[in-house]
């Protein structure tokens, strides 16, 4: 008999894969379920990206291997599209390294930082890749409380209060997922005053920052954030190219060649034509974020009523492509509750434990829906 490595004792299947195996089941048996549970943009990217990559798989080298550390000319692109949206000043050469998607990112990262018995601090909710990546890594996973109260910020006085010795990474994720919330620059500060004092990596998880946002906002905007945080950032939903797999990482030179160590023995460089569409993307004009949050604001607009129907509240301040709603008081759990609704009304809505035990009593509603969608969702309670 073959046995399974030690390591996959600590992780179990990725809640999203097992539940829409489940949702798909009931679409095969003919039942009209509505997706409201997960944030994959269901629009297009713009015509030029689009054209970007189809004349890209002609021209010579197309279909080679390409570089560990994306096309010269991509890097560029990341620097200045930071410099223009953020203020950030990056070096193309050194302090960038793009990624097939972020989220391979948060693998690489704890693989270069984070040695077995090595503490990752983890929000909660919080995104549960975290989780799981720094398990398989053989780290110990602690979390720190987020609350709507605290605006879903950590108590950073109160964490100081603790044994930080073997603590190596701390994750945070603003604009926040799931609950949508935002850091102020002097939050930002406080952060990364708190990372140097404890000698932590701090690294910032990104990919909300243009989705009914106002305010786009980087940690690497705060002076001498470089010296102790990364920031992860992604294509997939400011750009609707989930499905490309392009993210990016960024931070001090030492940071990013320790990832480029781990990335380089892992895969043989992101296909050149998707770094031609990523290129194009990143050059999108205003026209292209105001067209998509128009959008977006609509279909909100018409999420808040079902929101509404079900007598839940919620942060009408909140960004992002999700509702965070709290449900009512005396409601069911938060999974019993999205079963339910489920099984009785053909919806799926993710539950708020999927994030963590700060979760239960809150469900999220993605905004990756059309508008029809929606209206029928409403119509059927």
């Amino acid at each position: 008999m073959i046995r399974t490595a030690n390591r996959l004792h600590t992780v179990e299947e990725y809640y999203f894969s097992k539940k829409l195996r489940e949702v798909r089941g009931l679409i095969a048996e003919g039942r009209p379920v509505i997706n409201m549970g997960i944030g994959s943009p269901d629009l297009a990217p713009s015509e030029s990206i689009i054209k970007s990559i189809q004349d890209a798989v002609l021209e010579s080298g197309a279909h080679q291997y390409q570089s560990y550390q994306g096309l010269p000319e991509l890097r560029e692109a990341v620097a200045d599209f930071y410099n223009l949206k953020f203020g950030v000043t990056l070096d193309a050469s050194t302090e960038i390294l793009p990624l097939m998607g972020s989220k391979e990112g948060i693998m690489h990262i704890s693989m270069a930082f984070l040695n077995e018995g090595d503490i990752a601090l983890i929000p909660n909710p919080g995104y549960p890749t975290y989780t799981s990546v720094t398990k398989l890594v053989g780290a110990e996973a602690k979390y720190y409380n987020l609350t709507a109260e605290s605006g879903w910020f950590p108590d950073l006085e109160e964490l100081q209060e603790h044994d930080l010795t073997k603590v190596k990474i701390m994750w945070t994720s603003y604009p926040h997922m799931p609950t949508g919330a935002t850091a102020t620059k002097a939050q930002f500060k406080k952060l990364v005053a708190f990372a140097k004092k404890n000698d932590i990596l701090l690294v910032n998880d990104n990919p909300y920052s243009f989705v009914l946002n106002d305010s786009p906002a980087s940690i690497l905007a705060v002076d001498g954030a470089k010296d102790v945080a990364l920031e992860l950032n992604s294509l997939s939903k400011t750009f609707n190219m989930a499905g490309w797999r392009v993210g990016m990482v960024l931070g001090s030179a030492e940071h990013i060649n320790a990832v480029l160590k781990v990335k380089s023995n892992m895969d043989s460089g992101m296909f050149y034509g998707i770094q031609k569409g990523a290129i194009e993307a990143l050059k999108s004009g205003q026209e292209w974020f105001d067209k998509l949050n128009e959008l977006y604001s609509s279909r909100r607009a018409l999420m808040y009523q079902l929101a509404d129907k079900l007598n839940c509240t919620y942060d009408a301040d909140a960004v992002g492509m999700f509702i965070w709603a709290k449900l009512p008081e005396g409601s069911k759990s938060a999974e019993e509750f999205i079963d339910e609704v489920l099984y009785e009304k053909n919806l799926f809505i993710t539950p708020g434990t999927i994030f963590g035990s700060n979760g239960e009593g809150y469900i999220r509603f993605s905004l990756c829906v059309t508008e029809d969608k929606i209206k029928e969702a409403i119509s059927r309670f």
